[in-house]
């Protein structure tokens, strides 16, 4: 047992980081007058030489251990070693896993690093839906060249709904209005054609998209952004942009955005991003 006076040294096992194991250990420790402890974090546990380390250690300055182990062969060590050595230890996951197959009546994954993963993934949706706003209707060109998709088309193609629902995806997107009487950045050309996508729609439907766009505008019927033939002369000038660039053409008329995307998602899984 410690003497009142000393400073608990706690082991933090992990087959991870353990991060999770130190902030409990933390947590609980703040409830003991000062909180004052000794950690030392053995990480990315994968042996039971490890785990026998650990516990010869932890015997002789009278430890406690707090693991965070998933893997089951593991955390079967770790509940055998602690008998062995008769050596206060805390499963900080174990009651609650089990708790939750019970709940749930489903086996846990039992993988290592789970939840970093998961934050991970959380952070980049984040970052990614952050760089679609940033680089949204060609605003700052630089970012055609970070992007990991860019959309290019003429006004009311999806280019945004397409860019955010993307994001939502993880998927890094800039996206760039084609314009007849505005030059195209000239980084659009440094872009890898695979990673340019060109959106396409039928001049009928672009026009009764425009026309609805106007009235809720509340601006003329008549004014040249819903002229038939000036659709016509941006689709043709966005074909030959397209055709100059080598990129995918998606053609979008009456297609859902989630449908477009996904195909747009599946090009890119296939092609394996960055060639």
């Amino acid at each position: 047992m410690l003497n009142s006076r000393e400073k608990p040294i706690v082991y933090i096992v992990s087959d991870s980081i353990g991060e999770t194991a130190e902030f409990v250990v933390k947590a609980v420790a703040s409830q003991f007058d000062s909180g004052q402890i000794e950690m030392r974090r053995i990480p990315f546990v994968e042996t039971k030489e490890q785990i026998q380390e650990v516990f010869n250690e932890a015997k002789q300055c009278n430890a406690i251990i707090a693991y965070t182990i998933v893997i089951a062969e593991l955390r079967q060590k770790m509940a055998e070693e602690a008998s062995r050595h008769s050596v206060l230890t805390a499963d900080i996951l174990g009651s609650l896993m089990g708790a939750f197959a019970r709940a749930t009546c489903k086996e846990p994954h039992l993988e290592a690093g789970r939840l970093r993963q998961l934050d991970e993934d959380y952070f980049r949706r984040v970052a990614a839906i952050e760089f679609a706003v940033k680089h949204d209707d060609g605003k700052d060109p630089r970012g055609l060249l970070e992007a990991e998709v860019v959309l290019i088309g003429v006004s009311r193609t999806s280019k945004t709904p397409l860019s955010i629902y993307m994001a939502h995806q993880g998927i890094k997107v800039a996206n760039l209005p084609l314009v007849p009487e505005v030059e195209p950045p000239q980084e659009l050309f440094w872009v890898p054609p695979h990673k340019v996508m060109g959106l396409i729609i039928n001049p009928t439907h672009l026009q009764k998209i425009r026309l609805e766009r106007l009235k809720s505008l509340g601006l003329e019927n008549s004014a040249d952004y819903a002229d038939a033939e000036r659709i016509e002369d941006e689709l043709k000038y966005a074909r030959r942009l397209m055709k100059k660039i080598g990129c995918t053409i998606f053609e979008v008329s009456n297609k859902a955005v989630e449908e477009v995307a996904n195909r747009i998602i599946h090009i890119i899984k296939e092609r394996g991003g960055d060639k």
